[in-house]
């Protein structure tokens, strides 16, 4: 007997009967009711996948499969062969007489299921799977860390070459959440996790190595890490991380480890390596330090066998940039502790002149008071200044050049505001001489943009964008805004995350966006949103396939309909 508080009826069991399935709309579902045989089912008419109806599925053999995609469900239970598909939700069903029942109560906490169909969504590479869990996470957990956390545990375990791309698209992402508008936050998320399983799809899992028995002491540990990766011993460095990590290091001891030996050699793997320690250390900020063996353990295999830039002709020849850097680590003085005043004509030197006077002039600033956070603030600056005068007339990679340039120089003064140290300070002078490397990309170089009329730049700047190589003037809009800052980041984000993704594109906004915050206040602050503008207007617009993606999971979660049919 059904429990009519419970129970709703759908239909009359004849009618049913007579035409093998009816849709009927109760208290906001819509619901195909079917018959197998002398079974009744009740289940949602929207397939989970993407939402066609079910009612024009085919039953056979007790399962139901939608024409759509072809994914195919099984009637008693309602799971799914196919797992791009997601399961079916059934609703159970009484029949009294001639009259069908059916219990609309909820069965399952929507939340836990999408963790759980994230964890699918990541193992199998389903772009769709991921963006539906990210849209119910985030909207059950505003500050995305849960599903952040997920991510990034599953990226350090998936990927036996450790970190890469992927975790540094999700962490980039993940600093850019709380700065773009609350509805794109969830497009944040998801293009960060779909690029971790899109980076880890292929590669064997790692298996983690433990610690050395017993205690140890985390300073020598910390120097045989050093001599490991300097033999590019990989293993042996990790076991060392390891161990220091199980036996107490700090926070800002593993941060010394891990920073010299990216700094021992020169602008390692073209600056990605250094970014990518920096990085991994930002994400535990986020994550919580409790998973810094895991995390960090992704490292080694990096910083043993990145590209030494002393192994590399351009840094050699005709001036051999190594000897005067190792010249120049010689004679490093104690930096100062700051109130330096003289950036401007710091940033003049390394944009224009010579490698020996660039490291003379470094090294003068020091000595004159400048703290290394402040040396190395007028570096990143320098950086970003050869990206917002990039001349189109450049072959297109070379935007990459100077990408790489700025994201390295802004890594090593996020690392030094984090932990500064004497071999740290190394990778300044080595931004400095990447600076001098890509001088010639700034041959002519962009004049600067003049303010103009700022009014609709929040609205002009998306469909600026919809056009290709509108690179000044997307630099035009940016620098004659004179709204609220955290508008106009919104705005870059929002434009950012409509496009497909671009690994370099993310890293430059996501660098100039903090670069922008660290210089509010000062005539210096709107600088790197321009660079961060010209450089993502050379990027767009792309097919942005993703973004569809994205929205097709949004759609359905709003329960709108993706495929319209009279039932």
């Amino acid at each position: 007997m059904a429990t009519r508080e419970l129970t709703t009826r759908a239909a009359s069991l004849d009618e049913l009967r007579a035409k093998g399935r009816l849709v009927v709309s109760l208290d906001g579902h819509t619901i195909c009711l079917l018959t197998d045989g002398d079974a009744v089912y009740a289940v949602d008419n929207r397939c989970p996948h993407m939402g066609f109806p079910l009612h024009r599925g085919t039953v056979s053999d007790g399962i139901l499969t939608c024409h759509w995609h072809h994914a195919r469900f099984d009637l008693c239970t309602g799971g799914t062969f196919d797992q791009f598909a997601d399961e079916l939700r059934r609703f159970p069903v009484e029949v009294e007489g001639d009259d069908v029942y059916v219990d609309l109560t909820p069965r399952r906490d929507p939340v836990e299921h999408q963790r759980g169909r994230l964890q699918v969504g990541l193992e199998r590479n389903i772009s769709l799977v991921v963006a539906k869990a990210a849209i119910v996470l985030v909207e059950a957990d505003p500050s995305g860390v849960d599903a952040f956390r997920a991510g990034l545990d599953f990226g350090v375990w998936r990927r036996a070459d450790g970190w890469n791309r992927g975790l540094t698209t999700l962490t980039c992402l993940m600093n850019l959440m709380p700065r773009v508008a609350a509805e794109d936050r969830a497009a944040a998320l998801y293009h960060g996790l779909t690029d971790v399983a899109t980076d880890s799809a292929g590669f064997e899992p790692r298996f983690p190595l433990q610690p050395l028995p017993g205690a140890g002491d985390p300073e020598r540990l910390a120097r045989w890490f050093r001599r490991f990766v300097e033999v590019r011993d990989a293993e042996g460095a990790e076991r060392a991380l390891v161990s220091a990590v199980r036996a107490g290091a700090t926070r800002e001891q593993l941060a010394d480890m891990l920073f010299a030996a990216a700094t021992d050699h020169r602008y390692l793997d073209n600056g990605h390596t250094l970014d990518f320690v920096n990085k991994a250390l930002e994400a535990l900020d986020v994550a919580g330090w409790e998973r810094a063996d895991a995390v960090l353990a992704s490292l080694p295999a990096l910083l043993a066998f990145s590209a030494r830039m002393e192994e590399s002709n351009a840094w050699r020849n005709p001036v051999d940039l190594i000897a005067l850097l190792e010249d120049a680590f010689e004679r490093l003085p104690e930096p100062g502790r700051g109130g330096w005043g003289g950036r401007a004509e710091l940033v003049e030197t390394i944009l224009s002149g010579e490698a020996a006077e660039i490291l003379e002039a470094l090294l003068a600033a020091l000595r004159a008071g400048a703290s290394a956070v402040e040396l190395a603030s007028a570096v990143t600056f320098a950086a970003a200044m050869r990206i917002a005068r990039f001349p189109t007339t450049n072959e297109f990679g070379d935007w990459d050049t100077a990408l790489h340039t700025f994201t390295f120089a802004n890594a090593v003064e996020q690392g030094l505001r984090r932990s500064p140290s004497r071999e740290l300070l190394r990778g300044v002078l080595d931004a400095a001489i990447s600076v001098h490397l890509d001088r010639f990309l700034n041959v002519p170089a962009t004049r600067l943009p003049a303010a103009a009329d700022g009014h609709g730049v929040l609205t002009e700047l998306p469909h600026l964008l919809d056009k290709q190589q509108r690179v000044d003037e997307a630099a035009t809009l940016v620098a004659s805004y004179g709204g609220d800052p955290d508008e106009l980041v919104a705005a870059l984000g929002s434009c950012l995350l409509r496009e497909d993704r671009n690994f370099h594109t993310i890293q430059c906004v996501e660098a100039a966006v903090r670069q922008h915050e660290l210089l509010r206040g000062t005539d210096d602050e709107r600088l790197p949103l321009i660079a961060a503008a010209r450089y993502l207007a050379a990027h767009a617009p792309t097919d942005r396939s993703q973004r569809q993606t994205y929205e097709i999971a949004r759609r359905l979660h709003r329960g709108e309909n993706l495929y319209e049919d009279a039932a």
